[in-house]
């Protein structure tokens, strides 16, 4: 029955998205007169509405970072796109003409500057901006990398126009990892305009001098768009120099609405990217629009970001601190029944503590599945091996008789869409460890603590604002009280703050972010060192947010500190680092990030796909400058 009413609830909400498509967005033509559409694309903006839309100051708090501003004007030395990157390399000497090169001991960074890169104010770009802004982020507590910065740099200086030198305070092999785009990063300002600004803080930065190819040409005074033109002179910026013109003459960013809105605009060819939908909004504008198409061209459509959610375990709320006892919570769970309840089966599931998403399977999940499948562990008194590595695959016939040829049947297909394995749902293999521990069940048949008191558990969970992640924590909840612990998901819109100083069970958010389109770990797990170790009531430092502690943690991120970026080693320790957090559970790894970006190709062509992955295609990155000299116009007028 619950299968018969879920495709109930699928076909109404189909039709409803359907119905709504007799409604009209504002007009482009309003919007921006005398601009081409076919000339122009048009980008969702998933942050809505900008509240101070004449904002532009990125480098401290208020204004909007997915305006187009950070993707189309501003530029950073480095970025590294979570996927293949184009011509296969994700890393991109951007702003820098060259990696960066570190002294012996890592006591200092040298970087060489691209040349001939201008403002498009007609201002050279040089050396003088970056120390300006390393010393101007560093001078004001508030700005964007201030701690970091006032912690590791001794001194920045240029000794010619294109070569900055930073002495640091200490070794560091990963510094250049705040100026190296994932996401974002540390954006370069135009000393020239700075320089005369008595409070960087207060300062709108408007209109913004643009780094990048394209400056603004017009936004909505109250928030809803962004219009943004390509520079005359796109060549003397790093983007146009390494990959040529990029084709849009205008991109324009906009908050069109609700997901209905969202679906009706494209369909109507009013906006050629979607940021994100649910698997059912997909479903809608595709079958609406036949030149629509997500990451993957059918199920599961979704772009699997470098994030992984995951039931987040605070260490320190007994009986959570016990390793076997977060895996008889594993074991509870049926990963089969998390992917349905939350992208109707279209998870990319991950049994490793890493998203199973850009370069990371080649780079972690292939070389390890040999070792997952032999994998056995000591489990009330057992061996036991608890990988199963079918869990895709029967996820993919769960959703194949609804969606038919759009799932794949080839496992390696499969695999590539929807994860590899997971951990077994064993809930008989679960209560023999939670016997062992001296837990008992009650009439009910519920467990109580070795103590006799009756064991429950609340879940952290984000509400309205990601009812994905709701509706992950909503059926773990079941599942676990099914099994005999009580469990609750809990809505809080203080849910990071919560996790930060220790306040709560368990959670489902996010402790794993990784490059995606690099191997090194130290993203993250650099403040998982006990040196960052922080007691519940005290605030996090980083993302150990689980307050977990490990000598053999510590030794592995001691020995990445001490290696180059590039080193080879940093895989051998990747993959032990990964071993570790199998056999010690420090969280439960779910899935990767899904995100339902859907792009129209109706006026455009090229942009980038799981069969073409040169960049992300998520609307808010900054990497997503990269599709723009890569699109081609269809001649569409």
């Amino acid at each position: 029955m619950k299968s018969k009413y879920f495709v109930i609830a699928v076909g109404l909400v189909l039709a409803l998205l359907l119905g709504s498509f007799a409604a009209t967005a504002q007009d482009f033509a309003e919007i921006a007169p005398g601009v081409a559409r076919h000339e122009t694309l048009i980008l969702e903006n998933p942050e809505g509405r900008i509240a101070d839309p004449d904002r532009f100051n990125r480098w401290a708090p208020g204004g909007g970072a997915s305006t187009g501003l950070q993707q189309l004007a501003l530029d950073a030395l480095w970025f590294v796109d979570p996927n293949a990157g184009i011509d296969g390399e994700p890393w991109n000497n951007a702003l820098a003409a060259e990696g960066p090169i570190y002294n012996e001991d890592f006591t200092q960074m040298t970087v060489n500057l691209r040349e001939g890169i201008f403002w498009s104010d007609g201002v050279p770009f040089t050396a003088a901006d970056v120390v300006f802004t390393v010393e101007t982020l560093r001078a004001n507590p508030g700005m964007s990398y201030h701690n970091q910065l006032a912690l590791l740099v001794d001194e920045v200086y240029a000794t010619d126009d294109y070569t900055v030198v930073f002495d640091l305070t200490r070794s560091n092999s990963r510094f250049h990892a705040m100026f190296t785009v994932r996401w974002a990063a540390m954006f370069i300002m135009p000393k020239h305009i700075w320089e005369v600004v008595d409070d960087p803080l207060a300062f709108d930065f408007n209109p913004p001098v643009s780094l990048g190819p394209y400056v603004l040409k017009d936004f909505d005074p109250t928030g809803h768009w962004f219009l943004w033109e390509r520079r005359e002179d796109w060549e003397r910026t790093s983007l146009g120099m390494q990959y040529g013109m990029p084709a849009p003459k205008y991109a324009l960013y906009t908050a069109p609405g609700p997901a209905d809105q969202r679906v009706m605009a494209q369909a109507n060819q009013n906006l050629d990217v979607i940021h994100d939908l649910s698997p059912e909004g997909v479903q809608a504008v595709i079958s609406r629009n036949p030149t629509s198409r997500g990451w993957f061209e059918g199920f599961p459509w979704a772009h699997p970001d470098p994030t992984l959610p995951a039931v987040i375990i605070n260490h320190e709320v007994e009986p959570l601190g016990d390793n076997e006892v977060r895996w008889a919570l594993q074991l509870a769970i049926d990963i089969a029944g998390v992917s349905m309840a939350s992208y109707s089966g279209a998870a990319t599931v991950s049994a490793l503590h890493a998203p199973p998403t850009g370069m990371y399977k080649e780079w972690y999940f292939d070389p390890m599945e040999d070792w997952l499948l032999n994998y056995t562990i000591e489990l009330a008194g057992e061996q036991y091996q608890p990988y199963n590595p079918d869990a895709t695959l029967a996820i993919a016939n769960m959703v194949r008789p609804s969606l038919g040829d759009q799932v794949p049947t080839d496992e390696a297909e499969i695999k590539k869409a929807l994860g590899y394995g997971w951990w077994n749902y064993d809930t008989d293999m679960a209560e023999k460890i939670l016997l062992d521990k001296g837990f008992t069940r009650n009439r009910q048949g519920n467990w109580l603590l070795p103590d006799g008191t009756p064991w429950t558990i609340d879940i952290l969970c984000m509400g309205a604002s990601n009812p994905t992640m709701t509706r992950v924590a909503t059926m773990i909840a079941e599942q676990w009280t099914r099994f005999g612990v009580p469990s609750e998901a809990v809505v809080s819109d203080q849910l990071w703050n919560r996790m930060n100083y220790g306040d709560f069970e368990t959670a489902i958010a996010w402790s794993i972010e990784t490059w995606g389109g690099h191997h090194d770990f130290f993203f993250f797990l650099e403040s998982w060192h006990s040196d960052f170790w922080r007691t519940s009531g005290e605030l996090a430092s980083g993302t150990n947010r689980m307050r977990w502690q490990h000598p053999e943690l510590d030794r592995i991120i001691d020995e990445i500190r001490g290696i180059d970026f590039d080193d080879p080693r940093g895989f051998e320790l990747g993959m032990d680092f990964l071993k570790l957090a199998v056999e010690e559970t420090p969280l439960i790894p779910l899935m990767s990030y899904n995100v339902f970006a859907v792009t129209d190709w109706y006026f455009w062509e090229g942009f980038p796909t799981s069969d073409n992955p040169y960049a992300n295609p998520v609307a808010n990155w900054s990497n997503t400058r990269f599709m723009f000299p890569m699109l081609r116009p269809t001649g569409r007028q």
